[in-house]
């Protein structure tokens, strides 16, 4: 039987998200009911609104960085029961594509989803659900086994952070390119991806992480959560900076750097970091029309010379069933900090304001609680 609850939907292009009331249908087979408990406001969300839906039918409910209570589970599931507090996860494995049935998970591309359970009151419309989760709701429904199990002790407000942010930046370091001990490390962009990517490189024990940002609060951010040095690229050319910050007598460089901007400039500023042999990744949404310049030839940065490579990461290349525990017992541990990754507590209410301020203000995480 269908439960009332509410939802932030995008019911149209170029208009504000709106608190709608909505119906949500009860769990099918392998799918589960979640009581949402916490969610993030990750940039994703503002990206799908100003891409107008990102091909998305309309009307759409926001959010994907959630947490929750499991409420109600559908047939044929027994790894979950009533109860059970949960991260939701968007890139679930779906054990069918050509990466999954080679015994590769992490690079799924297809993910699994539950069918669409979430109809808008006054119209009846089937809502669609940004990255199958929709999770700026009081509830939703996702394949069981998006639905990641947490410790009790694990406080949701916290937990909901692991599903995209943390995940993607920590994943970065640890999964895309992993940082062996000893490496040199640059972070373009000190965002909540960012200093996620600045904690997963301190967690691989690298000898010399440097944030890269032009907001100096950032870049205070970047010093708090493990970078070792900073470079203010309003300031100075990042590149010869980080270059000169990692002269070691041979060539300078980084073997590792991770762009965390979207901004096509700092995918080219990434790769010119890096000491032969390197791996830069990108991480930031590209638009669709955004493209980089690569040189070839330069002896001290071009790509062929330098043997440069470039890594693309979607969510940290994650196995979320076994890497979002992990996250869980690294925070538990104090090993992992997510506590002052939520500068705003806010309400379902107040996504707008949060979008906004997102785009104007030094926030690294506001978190909706319900």
């Amino acid at each position: 039987m269908a439960i009332q609850g509410q939802a932030v939907l995008l019911e149209e292009p170029g208009q504000p998200a709106v608190l709608r009331d909505v119906e949500i249908d009860d769990p099918g087979p392998g799918e589960v009911l979640i009581q949402i408990v916490a969610s993030g406001v990750c940039h994703t969300d503002l990206t799908v609104k100003m891409l107008n839906g990102n091909g998305m039918p309309f009307p759409i409910v926001l959010g994907h960085e959630g947490a929750g209570i499991v409420e109600k589970v559908g047939e044929g599931v027994d790894s979950l029961a009533p109860g059970d507090p949960v991260v939701i996860a968007y890139r679930a494995p779906c054990e069918r594509c050509p990466a999954c049935l080679r015994g590769d998970p992490r690079r799924c591309y297809m993910a699994l989803r539950a069918k669409p359970r979430i109809r808008r009151t006054s119209d009846g419309a089937t809502c669609s659900q940004v990255l199958r989760c929709g999770t700026f709701a009081t509830h939703t429904v996702v394949h069981s086994k998006a639905a990641i199990k947490m410790p009790k002790e694990m406080p949701l407000d916290r937990a909901c952070l692991i599903a995209c942010g943390v995940i993607t930046g920590v994943g970065a370091a640890m999964h895309t390119a992993p940082v062996f001990a000893g490496a040199r490390v640059a972070v373009i962009g000190c965002g909540g991806v960012g200093l996620s990517v600045i904690q997963g490189a301190r967690l691989c024990h690298a000898r010399q992480i440097i944030g890269v940002d032009v907001n100096p609060i950032k870049l205070e951010w970047a010093k708090n959560f493990g970078a070792t040095h900073t470079v203010d690229a309003s300031k100075t050319d990042p590149v010869a900076e980080v270059r000169r910050l990692t002269d070691d007598g041979w060539d300078g460089g980084v073997e590792f750097a991770y762009e965390a901007t979207g901004i096509p400039l700092c995918t080219e500023q990434a790769i010119k970091m890096l000491a032969y042999g390197g791996r830069a990744t990108t991480i930031g949404f590209p638009a669709a029309t955004d493209a980089v310049t690569l040189n070839l030839g330069d002896m001290a940065t071009g790509v062929y010379w330098n043997k440069a490579g470039l890594n693309v990461c979607h969510c940290g290349d994650a196995l979320p069933s076994s890497d979002f525990p992990l996250m869980a017992q690294l925070y538990l541990q104090g090993q992992l900090e997510l506590d002052r990754m939520i500068t705003r507590r806010i309400g379902l209410g107040d996504v707008e304001d949060a979008f906004h301020e997102m785009e104007t203000g030094n926030v690294i995480r506001s978190v909706i609680v319900l």
